[in-house]
């Protein structure tokens, strides 16, 4: 899968026939297309913002009249895989912090996941917030505020994102950097 580019904000499509329940029951693997680095995410418990566990809520059987979404924003902060380093090219036409095509899939029987790639093309190290939309036919399903660990000067991270769980049908995600710090 060749990269988008870095463009804001980003959003990939995904064909929901047959992928919410072709993944294995397991983690997959992902494949940085601009390092060639092949890794599997160690992925962490997300939580609400007040630490109460999640509540059940109504789901449908028809993803168009789907109307259940997760209120509120979950925050995340999942670790990061370090696929190399890429040259320091932040400048007038380039951004500190690009973010490259995430990918979305379901692991049947637990959450939709989707895999970010984060690169610092500058010379500083930076802390990124990124800010994250899981929708279905463009109506929010679940929301989600991703803080990504440190990346060093000209490092390039693949950070993997936890979206509802796969009862809940979503078609699209739209991420997007919210802040660098």
């Amino acid at each position: 899968m060749k990269p988008l580019g870095r463009i804001f904000p980003l959003a990939v499509l995904v064909g929901a026939a047959g992928l919410a329940f072709s993944a294995l029951a397991q983690v997959p693997e992902f494949r940085d297309s601009r390092t060639g680095k092949i890794w599997t995410p160690e992925l962490s418990e997300a939580v609400n913002p007040d630490g109460s566990p999640k509540t059940n809520v109504d789901r449908a059987f028809d993803p168009r009249s789907q109307t259940a979404r997760i209120e509120g924003v979950v925050v995340q902060r999942p670790r990061a895989n370090l696929m190399g380093t890429v040259p320091m090219t932040a400048g007038p036409s380039v951004p500190i912090v690009g973010l490259d095509a995430p990918t979305l899939q379901a692991i049947p029987g637990q959450h939709w996941l989707t895999v970010l790639y984060v690169t610092n093309n500058s010379s500083a190290t930076v802390d990124v917030v990124v800010g994250c939309n899981f929708t279905n036919q463009g109506q929010r399903v679940f929301e989600t505020r991703v803080i990504v660990p440190p990346a060093g000067p000209g490092e390039r991270l693949g950070v993997p994102v936890r979206g509802p769980q796969t009862d809940l049908f979503v078609d699209k995600v739209l991420c997007m950097v919210m802040a660098p710090i």
